[in-house]
């Protein structure tokens, strides 16, 4: 008999989303992934088992979903409301409103607060063990420059990057003004910001087939350090096709990170050696999220068309969790040209 090859791109996930995959995003605590989209759901799936576990409808479009802990999470909708979902229960509530569509969500475990980011140009924080509605729940509003199109947790720093190509620092444990106030050293608008996990800088990726990598000391060593590459582009009849970097996701274990590009394709980057270390085979589509499982054996891949070109025929959203090998993730040694002997 023979072996059966698992399908280059991964897994297949069954029940895919009917419309644009917003995000996803792997448990810290088993392989559940959470899934939103622009068909008004969050959906909870066990990504080994490959079963849905369970669907939650909205309002409006869903833009950003995360966890709370292993079968409950928050959602971030069109329709202006940040909701907590129980999946073990099939019950929701809202946990406040913003005053335009919510982009963004994440969930501190340093600071036991819901963190959101919307259009309306605001960030909210919200305590979720406070009883249901607005006035309960939430902690406390922060005007931003800008729209915020990206948010971003390690410990107690967050990262909120928004239009105009402003990215603004601060400190959970004192929101009353950011750490830093600073402006993306790319041009262009960006699409992705992710904190490095050990909690030193984060990268940043735009619009435009880039990516920096940023430090948060802002000593001039630490600065001296900070860098942007080119990626997803390629040249067609002598001039270069460029792609947006939709996604980042970092590495549990080894910190290296892979982004992902209207171009379809999934690359990993090794940040300290300035090296791509690995790029799988095209996705029938962009690339419009990616999440790595707690630990960093599967990466799952939004398939997903993010209308980079307007409307026009595309392949059907879809869901893949590939198995990940080290060599795809795990740095390389540096290579000297005389060994010390």
């Amino acid at each position: 008999m023979t072996a059966v090859n698992p399908p280059v791109a991964g897994r297949e996930l069954s029940n895919p989303p009917s419309d644009g995959i917003s995000n996803l995003r792997f448990s810290n605590h088993s392989d559940h992934l959470l899934v939103s989209s622009w068909d008004k759901s969050v959906r909870l799936y066990d990504a080994s088992a490959n079963v849905l576990r369970g669907e939650f409808m909205h309002g409006g479009p869903v833009l950003d979903c995360c966890f709370h802990d292993d079968s409950s999470g928050f959602s971030a909708s069109v329709d202006n409301t940040v909701r907590r979902l129980v999946f073990s229960y099939g019950k929701e509530d809202i946990l406040g409103r913003h005053d335009a569509p919510v982009r963004c969500v994440e969930y501190s475990y340093a600071a036991g607060q819901v963190i959101t980011g919307s259009w309306d140009k605001t960030l909210k924080c919200w305590d979720p063990r406070g009883a249901s509605g607005q006035e309960r729940t939430l902690v406390g509003t922060y005007a931003q420059p800008e729209r915020v199109y990206s948010l971003s947790l390690v410990g107690n720093r967050l990262v909120v990057a928004t239009a105009g190509r402003h990215v603004n620092v601060y400190d959970l444990r004192n929101m009353s003004q950011p750490e830093q106030r600073r402006e993306s050293s790319l041009k262009y608008q960006t699409r992705c910001v992710r904190c490095y996990p050990n909690g030193t800088g984060f990268a940043l990726s735009s619009v435009e087939g880039r990516v920096a990598m940023e430090f948060f000391d802002l000593s001039e060593a630490s600065q001296a350090k900070k860098y942007a590459f080119k990626c997803h582009r390629k040249s067609e009849a002598g001039r270069d096709i460029v792609y947006p970097v939709n996604a980042i996701a970092f590495h549990p274990i080894y910190g290296t990170f892979a982004t992902g590009g209207c171009d379809g394709y999934v690359n990993v980057w090794d940040g300290n050696n300035k090296k791509r270390l690995y790029q799988y085979s095209k996705y029938p589509t962009s690339i419009a999220a990616l999440s790595f499982s707690r630990d960093g054996r599967l990466l799952a891949v939004a398939s997903s068309y993010t209308y980079e070109e307007g409307e026009k025929p595309h392949e059907p959203d879809a869901i893949f969790v590939r198995s990940v090998n080290e060599v795809e993730v795990k740095p390389k040694p540096k290579v000297y040209p005389n060994p010390p002997t």
